[in-house]
């Protein structure tokens, strides 16, 4: 017998996308703390994924398929397809650009993803791109040259490097948001997210096994504790509850409570990371936020 699921209120939706974006806003910093062992990213990537597949696996186990229909051999294909761009090389990318760039910047280049889903429905879809949507592109990447023009910024050893490599993950994650929206009223969302996940973790596995000229085995103790909490609290956690908030209050109105993000992210890292808050940082995410929270906020059209 299958078991229906929950239908959550919108408040219940917009607390869980609230807490995934405090969650995700903390990825970097304990990313950058596990950098002061001299980890590679790698083989941080890699312990996040060896302690979050246990998870995903009891649930592909305890619920495997929901929806209108039995998945089918494209149904799998498809979804695997979305784990190994939307988490395994999102994931890949963001580390590796994080050795370059301070969490702040991350967190704000990686929250551009809501416009090129905007720009991707209309090369792939050919969904229009109205003037709400035009002036939002336009304030979004405004606010990221506002940060690039800052003197401190541009002088960070290979800054254009780790930011190119961020704007990567942000852009694959924006790919994986495209076909996991239309997958997801067919599906689950707690199936989607768990089956991908564990295509995206035995796919780092396999690269790290193959790739990686170093052992998990020689660093620290805390080492593996950050690996443990990438896992479980920015990682198991965030995933759960966006892919059950996405459900509950659309796509739209999610990203409009995520974009907290950022914000939280530079405060984290000027309290545990001592990263400096400069007013061209703020003018940029000021601008940044404007654009998504306009295209968040745009109307959408039924079926759209």
């Amino acid at each position: 017998m299958r078991i229906k699921s929950l239908q959550l209120p919108p408040w219940a939706g917009a607390v869980m996308v609230g807490v995934a974006a405090v969650c995700f806003s903390a990825k970097a910093i304990m990313i950058k703390l596990a950098f002061n062992y001299q980890v590679d990213p790698l083989s941080l990537l890699f312990l996040r994924m060896i302690f979050s597949l246990p998870f995903f696996v009891v649930i592909l186990l305890i619920r495997p398929g929901s929806g209108a229909g039995k998945l089918t051999i494209t149904d799998y294909f498809k979804l695997a397809a979305l784990g190994i761009l939307g988490y395994y090389a999102s994931s890949l990318l963001d580390f590796l650009g994080l050795q370059y760039v301070t969490a702040g910047l991350e967190r704000l280049i990686l929250f551009v993803y809501p416009t090129l889903v905007v720009v991707l429905s209309w090369l792939i879809f050919r969904k229009p791109i109205g003037k709400r949507e035009m002036a939002a592109l336009l304030l979004t990447y405004a606010g990221i040259a506002v940060v690039f023009s800052h003197d401190a910024i541009r002088r960070q050893p290979n800054i254009l490097t780790g930011a190119l490599l961020i704007f990567g993950s942000a852009f694959t994650y924006a790919v994986y948001l495209i076909g996991s929206g239309r997958l997801i009223p067919r599906f689950w969302g707690g199936f989607l997210t768990a089956y991908a996940m564990t295509v995206s973790a035995l796919s780092v596995i396999i690269h790290y096994l193959v790739a990686s000229p170093t052992s998990v085995w020689q660093y620290p103790g805390e080492v593996f504790g950050y690996g443990l909490a990438l896992a479980v609290i920015s990682t198991v956690i965030p995933t759960f509850l966006v892919s059950a908030g996405i459900k509950a209050i659309g796509a739209s109105r999610a990203a409009i409570i995520a974009s907290i993000g950022p914000v939280v992210t530079i405060v984290l890292g000027y309290f545990f990371l001592g990263e400096k808050i400069t007013l061209y940082e703020l003018a940029g995410t000021a601008l940044v936020l404007t654009g998504v929270l306009m295209v968040g906020g745009r109307k959408r059209k039924t079926g759209g």
